[in-house]
């Protein structure tokens, strides 16, 4: 094969990886990593690195049983492990889904509120917009927005350059590891970790690939799309950390959210960072917001040998269509009733998260070294020394972030 036609192959395969990756900077993670630069500046880059390598691994262990099997993670969960683990499982990441899709809109209300919007028009115009893309369009037209929806999450790196920060500082805290012992940066430190890797990435992934149709012969495509979606992931958090890091660390200004951190910038970095700042939290929050539905319906019928597929239509999936629909329409109502509780949705959404994670990291490593599965794409030797040890970091640092969360 000629290097033209290989470059063309790797754009037919290339979405899932880079898709998947990118919704891991949803609300959430922005609001974490602006509080990470704003308290601690940039002495909390350097944890981006192992991040990085957690997250490759992980998602390309997803992505290969996705090609190689044919089947998604939910689907194969099932088939080994039985109805009824795979019954709960459904149930408590429903949950925790729900109350992720709801902070999502939530984000979405909150920078639309920067941006001079309305949330009683933004949320339900971008519920309907969601929903329509998916209920009447197909995968391959979903995936083409979403990749040029991707793009946008680059509006945080001239964000960060209108910061002025100290690029020799901003490189020697990336490649030198410090760390402080005091319970903030240690809770900071977590919550950074812990925002990494979520259960539903896994199951959307794989889904998305077996969807896709992406063929054994063509996983070396599936697995550059994936490194590369987990570094573009990790290189917008780093010009993240940096903006905040370079301005208000510098002035001494502490925020709890991502939106206080756009409205903050305005005086320090010019209105112009604060508006990409808010623009980039609204296309975060818009992306997941979509994206997190999706998975769960996948996931969800899936596990419960129900058809599913953005491709298929509600005569062909109802129950895909239907759970997708209440996912957005519950979560976009959630965030429009006065005075909701979302500070205490987004909590017990996190901590669900956190518990759920380690089960599905195990079932990921238990699934992907069966040879009767697998066949030669097993793990290595090597690989699963690197998986295990990478297991049971995020286990234990997921551990500690859910007990920071409940203390």
């Amino acid at each position: 094969m000629t290097r033209w036609k290989k470059f063309l192959l790797l754009l037919s395969v290339i979405g899932p990886g880079l898709i998947t990756a990118n919704i891991d900077n949803d609300a959430g993670g922005i609001a974490t990593y602006s509080m990470a630069g704003a308290s601690y500046g940039y002495s909390l880059l350097w944890s981006l690195i192992p991040i990085t390598i957690a997250l490759i691994v992980v998602q390309e262990m997803s992505a290969r049983m996705g090609v190689v099997t044919g089947k998604g993670l939910a689907d194969l969960i099932r088939e080994n492990y039985g109805v009824k683990i795979t019954f709960w499982f459904m149930v408590f990441l429903f949950v925790t889904d729900l109350g992720n899709t709801a902070a999502e809109f939530a984000g979405l209300a909150e920078s639309v509120k920067i941006l001079g919007i309305n949330k009683y028009v933004a949320v339900p115009l971008g519920a309907l917009f969601i929903w329509l893309l998916v209920i009447k369009g197909s995968y391959r037209t979903f995936e083409k927005i979403f990749l040029v929806v991707c793009g946008v999450y680059l509006v945080y790196i001239p964000s960060a350059i209108m910061a002025r920060p100290n690029w020799p500082d901003v490189l020697i805290s990336t490649i030198k590891p410090t760390f402080h012992f005091d319970s903030g940066y240690i809770a900071t430190f977590i919550g950074v970790i812990g925002t990494t890797i979520a259960p539903w990435m896994q199951f959307y992934l794989q889904s998305a690939i077996v969807e896709k149709g992406i063929k054994k012969e063509h996983y070396w495509a599936s697995r550059v799309d994936v490194i590369f979606g987990c570094f573009m992931t990790d290189i917008i958090a780093l010009f993240i950390i940096v903006a905040c890091g370079a301005t208000l660390f510098k002035a001494g200004i502490k925020v709890d959210s991502a939106e206080a951190a756009a409205t903050a910038l305005a005086p320090l970095a010019g209105k112009y960072a604060s508006l990409l700042f808010s623009i980039g939290l609204a296309n975060a929050s818009l992306f997941s917001a979509s994206i997190l539905p999706i998975a769960t319906a996948y996931y969800i019928c899936e596990g419960m040998g129900w058809e599913a597929g953005v491709n298929k239509t509600f005569q062909e999936a109802p129950q895909f269509m239907w759970l997708y629909t209440c996912l957005i329409a519950v979560g976009a109502v959630i965030v429009l009733i006065p005075n909701a509780p979302l500070l205490a949705i987004m909590w017990i959404s996190q901590v669900i998260n956190g518990i759920m994670l380690p089960f599905v990291l195990i079932f990921i490593l238990l699934l992907i070294n069966k040879e009767e599965l697998m066949g030669q794409y097993t793990n290595g030797k090597t690989f699963n020394r690197i998986a295990w040890t990478t297991t049971v970091v995020m286990v234990v640092l997921t551990g500690m972030f859910v007990v920071s969360l409940i203390i």
